[in-house]
């Protein structure tokens, strides 16, 4: 087996050191030897954005908001179902990342963050939320293993019933909040139904082919009469 080559490092505002990793053609980040995410398999990253946008329909140009660029999956997916006339807001919080997808992993990203849709902010993401007033279609969270702070501790404010209830109030009625978790979490779905979103929970393999680990999507729809959110 060919040993992985180390390419980089990235400490974590408050938590943890990422590495980025090379082995032959395939790139993984990781967290104390585990795989956060690699490019082997990123179906279930996919899935979060097409997904979304089929439970969106037809709504016009749309405004969409990513938390964590990870390896541009994600936005990747994004820009392939929206039209040319909506615009994603990409918030990443480690600066180092974007600089990988720029380098060492510009093939990966193919150019999505030069995409005229998409505006990048280096900042965390829940400043994005509390900022926000009623404007986005979509909000796609991707910034952690789930709804429990495995790579930064920080992360676990956007879970709580506070985070939630701002992110609903980022949110146009109508809008949905997606959320990508490596695990189920019953208690997290109660937080999402009492904060008032109407959920939908997926699992999605890690592969097209329903192979692969098992991942899941929390699909959390602002009602249509929720105008104060």
């Amino acid at each position: 087996m060919i040993e992985p080559e180390l390419l980089g490092t990235a400490q974590v505002p408050d938590g943890v050191e990422l590495r980025l990793m090379r082995r032959g053609a395939d790139f993984m980040i990781t967290l104390a030897g585990n795989e956060l995410m690699t490019t082997r398999m990123h179906h279930s990253e996919d899935s979060l954005a097409v997904m979304t946008h089929e439970r969106l329909g037809e709504r016009g140009p749309q405004r969409w908001l990513i938390g964590g660029y990870g390896m541009g999956f994600t936005l990747r997916a994004a820009l392939n179902v929206l039209g040319t006339d909506s615009a994603i807001t990409v918030v990443e919080l480690v600066p180092e990342i974007i600089q990988w997808a720029r380098g060492p992993m510009a093939e990966v990203a193919a150019g999505c963050l030069d995409d005229p849709r998409v505006m990048l902010v280096e900042d965390d993401v829940s400043n994005a939320i509390k900022a926000a007033h009623g404007i986005y279609d979509a909000i796609l969270l991707d910034v952690d293993n789930g709804p429990d702070g495995l790579v930064r501790e920080g992360n676990n404010g956007l879970y709580t019933g506070r985070g939630l209830r701002a992110a609903k109030h980022a949110l146009s009625p109508g809008g949905m909040l997606a959320i990508w978790s490596a695990h189920q979490d019953n208690a997290f779905v109660k937080r999402l139904k009492d904060t008032g979103f109407e959920v939908e929970e997926r699992f999605v393999r890690a592969r097209p082919n329903n192979k692969g680990p098992r991942h899941f999507i929390w699909f959390c729809r602002k009602p249509d009469h929720d105008v104060a959110g």
